[in-house]
C-alpha cells in the first residue's frame, strides 16, 4: 500500500464529450470545384468532478468555407478524468494545463479526422500542439495582463 502522501497522477478515463457536424449548404456546395478555407480554434478547460478527481477537456471547432458560405462545421469535445492528489498547488496548475492535455488532445485529433472523413470530405489533421510551451505563454501573458487565456485559435 502507498504512502497516503505520495503524489498521484492516473488516467480514469478518456471519452469524447461532445461532438457535432453540420453541412448547411449541402448538397449545392458539395458541386463547387474551389479549394475551401480552413479555420481551427481549440481550447481547454478544466474543473474538479470530485475530491482529488478532475476532468480536462480540449476542445476543437473545425470550420471550412467557401467565400462566405460555410461547407461544414465540426465541434468536438474530448475529455479526460485525472486522479491528482497530494501534488504541490504550484504544480497543479501546470499538469491540469499542459499534462492532462497533451494526454487527451491525440484523442481529439483523431475524433475530428474521423468525424470529417465520415462526412464525406478529406480528414482535416489538427497539427501537434506542445501544450507545455503554449502553458508557459499563457502564464507569461496572464503575468502581464492580469488575466487568464484558455483559447488557443490556430488556421490552417
Amino acid at each position: 500500500m502507498a504512502d497516503n502522501n505520495e503524489p498521484v497522477f492516473q488516467i480514469q478515463r478518456v471519452y469524447m464529450k461532445e461532438a457535432s457536424l453540420e453541412q448547411p449548404n449541402s448538397p449545392a456546395i458539395l458541386l463547387e470545384q474551389e479549394q475551401p478555407t480552413v479555420d481551427i480554434q481549440l481550447g481547454v478547460e478544466a474543473q474538479q468532478a470530485a475530491d482529488g478527481v478532475y476532468e480536462v477537456a480540449v476542445s476543437a471547432t473545425v470550420t471550412t468555407k467557401l467565400k462566405d458560405r460555410t461547407v461544414f462545421l465540426v465541434e468536438v469535445k474530448q475529455a479526460g478524468i485525472f486522479e491528482i492528489r497530494n501534488v504541490p498547488a504550484e504544480q497543479m496548475q501546470a499538469i491540469m494545463g499542459a499534462a492532462c492535455p497533451q494526454i487527451v488532445y491525440p484523442y481529439l485529433r483523431g475524433n475530428v479526422a474521423d468525424l470529417i472523413t465520415r462526412a464525406g470530405f478529406p480528414p482535416v489533421h489538427l497539427a501537434e500542439i506542445n501544450f507545455q510551451a503554449m502553458y508557459e505563454q499563457q502564464q507569461a501573458q496572464q503575468a502581464q495582463q492580469g488575466g487568464q487565456t484558455s483559447t488557443i485559435i490556430t488556421s490552417a
